[in-house]
């Protein structure tokens, strides 16, 4: 590419090139200079040919002009994202990494300078939503939170019908179909879409739960599976079956439930003529052919199954996590709340 060296005028605003955490350019911008009386100073400049940007100093313009190159020479050996410049992988490097060196004075971390620079804007000149009083750095980003709420869905995923209110839902969604898992646990070697799924992974690890249910102290390591979980206090039940009207807490309950309607088993067990209508349930099943019984009670009893251990240790806990929606009572088992539940009716 032919580099032209003509002087030009500095631009009334100089862009400083970095990039995001997924390697996209971004653009902060810098301030003047300001020469005697306030007037703008004139300096003699590079221009681009490409797009007639102009740069006072020549090895930033030599690095913009790689930008218009599809020549990308450094790659990232744990994803495999490739880069123009060597200062760019090294930014994209830190998204692998748990270190966030970059810290604001109000206590949140970032992997890069931009990431922090956009986090700051909020304490300065916050976009507040009007429905819910959350703060912005951008007015793109406010308006991007704002979808939550109108209910907007305008980012469509090219290879299947599903949309999504915000675009990083639709790109964790588009590794569905790519597969793309370049999130490595440091711990086991398994990986992930996101960083999201890998923290949520590692708490497996260390053991952290940090969600805890007001209700009864119970805590989870994902907030999803809390939100599963206080449904059994409300008694909350949104997901209702069209063939017989029974009613359940969560979707995949319901989904479950509406294979038994269609009498389509197809999981079938290898050591009986058991079948089953989805994997789950045959891994359920399968410990009956085993003798072996490897999740183990502290009083010494033994189970196939982690499911039937901690609802064997509802004897030593006293925990009732089924509630009577009637009168209040609680049961330690959905059978005998069912049975209770009769007497009302």
């Amino acid at each position: 590419m032919e580099i032209k060296e003509e002087p030009c005028r500095i631009k009334e605003e100089e862009t400083e090139e970095q990039i995001d955490e997924d390697g996209n350019a971004v653009s902060s911008q810098t301030e003047q200079t300001f020469g005697q009386a306030g007037k703008t100073e004139v300096e003699e400049s590079f221009c681009c040919t490409e797009c007639g940007e102009s740069y006072s100093d020549e090895y930033t313009f030599r690095d913009h002009q790689l930008s218009h190159s599809d020549i990308k020479t450094f790659s990232c050996d744990q994803c495999g994202k490739t880069f123009v410049l060597e200062k760019h992988l090294r930014q994209h490097l830190q998204v692998h990494s748990s270190v966030k060196p970059h810290v604001c004075f109000c206590g949140k971390s970032y992997t890069t300078i931009y990431k922090l620079k956009e986090h700051q804007v909020i304490h300065t000149e916050p976009h507040v939503c009007s429905d819910c009083g959350n703060t912005f750095s951008s007015l793109t980003n406010l308006r991007r939170h704002q979808n939550i709420h109108t209910g907007e869905k305008p980012y469509q995923c090219s290879h299947c019908e599903k949309s999504f209110t915000q675009p990083g839902g639709l790109k964790a969604h588009e590794k569905v179909h790519t597969g793309e898992k370049p999130y490595v646990c440091s711990d086991c070697g398994k990986s992930f879409g996101t960083t999201s799924n890998l923290n949520t992974h590692q708490r497996i690890h260390t053991g952290e739960k940090p969600y805890t249910c007001s209700q009864c102290g119970k805590s989870y390591s994902d907030k999803g599976n809390l939100n599963v979980h206080m449904k059994i206090h409300t008694g909350e039940k949104a997901f209702s079956c069209t063939e017989c009207g029974k009613s359940f807490a969560h979707k995949n309950t319901l989904k479950d439930h509406q294979l038994s309607h269609s009498g389509v088993k197809l999981f079938s067990c290898d050591q009986c003529d058991k079948t089953f209508i989805n994997a789950a349930y045959l891994k359920r099943h399968l410990p009956v052919h085993a003798d072996v019984k490897p999740h183990m009670c502290f009083c010494g009893k033994s189970y196939g199954t982690m499911a039937k251990l901690k609802r064997h240790q509802r004897v030593h806990t006293g925990e009732r996590p089924y509630t009577c929606s009637y009168c209040a009572k609680s049961f330690p088992y959905s059978e005998s709340l069912k049975a209770h539940e009769r007497t009302h009716t």
